[in-house]
């Protein structure tokens, strides 16, 4: 049986949000079978969970943020992407403020977090979400024009094409495929920031968001090159951000895909979008769990390699 995993122990860390600059600390903790990803802001009179779901995101601007009732968490996508990239089930996530701490800027931190506190396999089967036929959404017109799909696929991959005009942007790769059964997605997609243009920068301040980024935990780009000392991470880390960011909207979900996913110009509102559409659609999907792992998906049998 292709079975569910969550962490050996826990683990912590503090930071700040992106967009706060609040303090925040964050405590990753097992979960039993069957408890999804469950957000908790103990920070509150009474704490609430905040479990997730495609329904559960209540605002997609800059960031993914869940709520439930008058609680909310935003900026969740670089955590779950490392959830989706190391195949974890079932976690508690406490968390003393209304924003994940960015760290870095990627999902590479997450990623040494949950290793370090180990992942261990549980006696319950994992389940999927298999796509049965196409599904997609799209906005715009012409130039304007974006969209993202979902499509059938044993496994999931995705490819992402952004286009941005923009000197240092069209230096690098504006397109990137990965497929998650590759075991590569601690090396080749986690370690990808967040981005972002000086001349955007004082606005969002201005309007009290970005208020806790800066060169250490993102790319900073003004009109013509990186501002970034140590330059990019990959050649092309501005498009897999995108798709770092693709994952973790999508394991919103609940459940890991079986899916090929493929976006043009996508963001955090259409990739919730994609899910809602699909859900909405159930004739479009199965869930599906493999009593023999050899039938899986290549590479999902195997918890993700570290570096």
């Amino acid at each position: 049986m292709l079975q569910q995993r969550t962490l050996k122990t826990l683990t912590r860390a503090v930071g700040v949000g992106l967009h706060s600059g609040q303090r925040v600390e964050l405590t990753l903790r097992p979960a039993p079978p069957d408890t999804g990803i469950v957000f908790r802001r103990i920070d509150l009179p009474e704490p609430m969970d905040i479990p997730v779901s495609a329904e559960a995101v209540t605002d997609t601007r800059l960031a993914s943020t869940i709520g439930r009732g008058h609680a909310k968490v935003h900026t969740v996508e670089h955590l779950m992407s490392a959830c989706a990239g190391l195949g974890l089930d079932n976690l508690y996530v406490d968390i003393t403020a209304e924003e994940v701490p960015i760290l870095d800027g990627s999902a590479a931190s997450f990623v040494f977090l949950l290793q370090s506190a180990g992942i261990v396999l549980q006696n319950a089967p994992r389940r999927f979400v298999r796509i049965l036929r196409p599904v997609e959404v799209r906005e715009g017109e012409g130039a304007q024009a974006k969209w993202a799909r979902l499509e059938p696929y044993h496994g999931f991959k995705l490819s992402f094409e952004i286009d941005f005009d923009h000197p240092a942007v069209d230096a690098t790769g504006q397109r990137v495929e990965f497929d998650l059964g590759s075991g590569r997605y601690s090396r080749d997609i986690a370690r990808a920031r967040t981005f972002g243009f000086t001349r955007d920068v004082e606005m969002m301040r201005a309007n009290g968001l970005a208020l806790g980024g800066g060169l250490d935990n993102a790319i900073v780009m003004d009109d013509y090159k990186v501002l970034n000392s140590d330059g990019l991470r990959y050649d092309d880390e501005f498009v897999k951000h995108k798709i770092l960011d693709a994952m973790g909207d999508l394991y919103l979900l609940g459940k890991p895909l079986l899916a090929a996913y493929s976006a043009f110009r996508s963001g955090h509102a259409l990739n919730n979008q994609l899910l809602r559409a699909l859900l909405a659609e159930r004739s479009a999907w199965e869930l599906v769990s493999f009593e023999d792992a050899r039938q899986a998906p290549r590479g999902f049998a195997q918890p993700a390699p570290a570096w």
